[in-house]
């Protein structure tokens, strides 16, 4: 079995995924090592586009740009040009979990960043516990 270090970076993380799922294993393993050592330069570089390759309507491209602001919140740095791109939000909302009955709870609990582009997951999505 062949090792692969910790992408450092978020444009790493998009190189690296060409499935729904192993961009959520990249995703974790990356929140990991910006917790380790949390610098702007892991979230500045714009990842590569990934609607096309994961067929997701672009719920990955706007996921990976409210991490990125809500990252650069975490490191009171302004946030990346590349996260307001009118590609990084979505028309539609997209809910983590199916169903109604977590609807409300995400869209209460959701954090801004992921809320602006019509993303709604649970508060504790970025932690890596």
């Amino acid at each position: 079995m062949r090792f692969e270090p910790r992408p450092k970076s978020l444009a790493e993380v998009a190189a690296r995924s060409g499935s729904t799922e192993r961009l959520a294993y990249e995703l974790a393993d990356f929140l990991h090592e910006f917790e380790s050592n949390p610098a702007f330069s892991m979230i500045e570089e714009e990842p590569r586009r990934l609607r096309e390759s994961l067929g997701d309507e672009g719920v990955a491209d706007a996921y990976l740009a409210a991490t990125a602001a809500a990252l650069a919140d975490r490191v009171v740095a302004s946030r990346p040009h590349w996260t307001d791109g009118q590609e990084r939000f979505l028309r539609q909302p997209w809910f983590a979990t199916p169903g109604p009955a977590m609807r409300a709870c995400l869209l209460l609990e959701s954090p801004s960043p992921f809320r602006e582009r019509n993303l709604f997951v649970t508060a504790n999505a970025l932690s890596v516990a």
